[in-house]
């Protein structure tokens, strides 16, 4: 690692420091980009992050964290072969990538284990397993509902065993390219410290790992100290593929935390109240379904069923979520889960025979839901606790809330960037996944993206290839051009918090699990009028600790184009409603006999599209496009050993 400075046309310096390879983010999928570099002989790594502590990976779980991996106990006969298929058809997911995060699963899954992440094993040491959502097979896992925050602590202290180098408090703000077309490549990246400091980072090779977009959405699960920044990729015209694809759900709002599993499963009773909490707590839902114990089976249903499905309406349990978001959303009231008494004419002998099964044999029979909640999960209690949060006395307020984005920056299967050389988007922000994904393997594709990016730059990427000349051009002009914007900015009337409200609204009531023609063709141009504005005028940041919060509301609202125009695209192409997103048709299906309004009629998903993938590209002229290709299929690779370890040991592997 060298440091430098660059003299800037205003006569000020700009520090830099070159390093071979530099991670942006410290989630479990930047860390482990950081530890598996080094265990590919790449010494020279630098991690820049806000904090340790910030992110999503540390700060976020749910009622059972799952991770996803091949199967690894008893008699159930798994391959990579098979894994993948089940990733394949889930739709619009392309199979080479399936084929990947099916094959380095159990070693990416071994090294966590190795690292001191405690997977439950059995005395012969099996890693013993259930069944999750769209998987097959027992291949889930979990230590309970902060799986990813313990990753992190892992690897954070394989990090510091390391050495390897940190620095913290530093938002990166722009990533630096050189070159054009097929020679496009990146070179580094702008960070930004508290004090309104910009920085330099020349690099050979930039991992990307920011996580998803959370900061999109006004109602969202993702924890307030993660905001993502998709927005730096699709800024330098990085391809992404699969934006309309995410994940929508019941999550508490005070603290942001997904309301699945034994929440669920123990039958709350839902309430609404008016916006200021005030007068008479009614229950909403009872009109909406034939019985009492239709209801509560439905409610029960959420704890296995938690992601909004439009496979599941309009006699399926996701009717919960729409009623919640009507209630919240259009009626402006207040929604919450009071867990202190049973909903009315609850019995369990009403509920269906799943429900009815699944209490019994947890002897889970008692009189309130909390009863039944702190026989079966106290510690389900206890986490609201610790933020401050009595369930046993309060009801817990609720919304239907942003949760994860299936698409995101589109990778090879290496994770590099198809249109921009050297740069490895991983985690949340690579946009492997497709319509539906078995329920835990986010946190298998980080390691394995992470992994498999640092393996192809150990051996594809050792030697330096950076061209000094190239970085400095590219370092000047964007710093000069975020000179400019923060000088606008700090005499733009208003505050950046206003900016950040505006677009959450916005992606929240036509970009998240209900979307329509006319509301996206609104939405759309109500983006690109802000971001004309935030360009024009600036993001107003009167203090130093504005800059921060102001130029991420910058990239995400250029991220919020990028989605909101995909989506757009999405419906005109007549995909219909599919995985966590509603499409309202006046011509389609009624949602529910009650729901009148045309507005309540869906389109059905149109399948052929599941045999596609959405790619969206910002050009130059800042202009998302965006098309349909083909699925890759899951690849046939030469399994004949001689032939495979001549390719391996030659190191043909590296050169696709």
């Amino acid at each position: 690692m060298k440091q430098s400075k660059i003299k800037l046309t205003d006569g000020t310096s700009l520090p830099v420091t070159q390093v071979h390879t530099l991670v942006v983010g410290s989630g479990a999928a930047g860390l482990n980009a950081a530890v598996q570099l080094r265990n590919q002989g790449i010494e020279d790594v630098l991690i820049v992050t806000e904090g340790l502590k910030m992110g999503t990976s540390i700060n976020t779980g749910s009622d059972k964290q799952t991770y996803y991996k091949g199967a690894m106990c008893g008699n159930d006969q798994d391959a990579p072969l098979a894994m993948a298929q089940n990733y394949f058809d889930g739709g619009s997911m392309h199979g080479d990538l399936a084929l990947v995060e099916a094959s380095a699963s159990s070693r990416a899954f071994l090294n966590l284990v190795n690292l001191g992440v405690p997977f439950p094993q059995d005395a012969y040491g099996q890693f013993v397993g259930y069944k999750t959502d769209h998987d097959p097979r027992q291949r889930a896992t979990s230590i309970g509902p902060y799986t990813s925050r313990e990753m992190c602590r892992a690897l954070i202290r394989e990090v510091k065993r390391r050495q390897i180098a940190l620095h913290e408090k530093q938002s990166v703000v722009s990533l630096l390219t050189a070159g054009e077309g097929r020679t496009k490549r990146t070179v580094g990246a702008l960070a930004i410290d508290r004090s309104g400091k910009l920085s330099a980072y020349a690099a050979d090779n930039v991992v990307l790992a920011v996580g998803g977009p959370g900061g999109l959405y006004e109602t969202s699960v993702y924890p307030k100290v993660h905001t993502g920044a998709i927005g730096l990729g699709l800024m330098v015209g990085a391809k992404a593929q699969g934006l309309p694809e995410g994940q929508y759900g019941l999550a508490s709002t005070a603290f942001r935390w997904n309301v699945s599993g034994t929440y669920m499963q123990v039958v709350p009773r839902f309430i609404s109240t008016d916006a200021d909490g005030k007068g008479t707590p009614c229950e909403f839902m009872r009109d909406y379904f034939g019985s009492v114990g239709e209801m509560n089976s439905m409610v029960f249903l959420k704890g296995y069923q938690w992601p909004f499905d439009t496979r599941k309406i309009p006699d399926g349990s996701s009717l919960v979520d729409i009623l919640v978001y009507i209630e919240t959303v259009l009626r402006g009231r207040r929604v919450f889960l009071d867990f202190r008494s049973n909903p009315d004419g609850f019995t369990i002998d009403d509920l269906s025979p799943e429900a009815q099964e699944y209490l019994r044999n947890s002897k889970a029979l008692q009189s309130t839901p909390i009863a039944r909640l702190k026989h079966m999960n106290p510690g389900a209690i206890a986490l609201y606790k610790d933020h401050n949060i009595d369930i046993t006395r309060d009801p817990l307020e609720i919304a239907v809330c942003a949760q994860h984005n299936n698409g995101g920056l589109a990778g090879n299967h290496w994770w590099e960037s198809v249109n921009v050389k050297h740069l490895f988007p991983v985690g949340e922000v690579n946009g492997s996944h497709g319509v539906a994904r078995p329920g835990g393997s986010a946190l298998n594709a980080g390691q394995v993206g992470s992994l498999r990016a640092a393996e192809f730059i150990g051996h594809a990427y050792a030697a330096p290839t950076l061209v000094t000349r190239d970085f400095e051009r590219a370092a000047k002009r964007e710093a000069g051009r975020l000179q400019r914007w923060i000088k606008r900015s700090r005499k733009a009337k208003g505050a950046w918090q206003e900016e950040r409200k505006a677009l959450q609204a916005r992606m929240s009531r036509a970009g998240a699990h209900i979307r329509s023609l006319d509301g996206l063709k609104q939405a759309v141009a109500e983006a690109d009028a802000q971001w004309a504005a935030i360009e024009k005028k600036g993001c107003a940041a009167p203090r130093d600790i504005d800059l921060i919060p102001a130029l991420t509301t910058r990239q995400l609202c250029f991220a919020q184009r990028a989605y909101l125009a995909a989506m757009l695209y999405q419906v005109k192409s007549g995909v219909g409603s599919r995985g966590s997103a509603m499409v309202a048709d006046p011509k389609g299906r009624r949602v529910h006999p009650k729901l009148k309004g045309p507005e309540w009629r869906f389109a059905r998903e149109d399948g052929g599209f599941r045999k596609k993938v959405l790619e969206s590209v910002v050009t130059p002229e800042g202009k998302t496009r965006s098309r349909w290709v083909p699925c890759r299929p899951i690849p046939e690779s030469d399994l004949w050993f001689e032939s495979a370890w001549a390719t391996y040991r030659e190191g043909r592997i590296y050169r696709a």
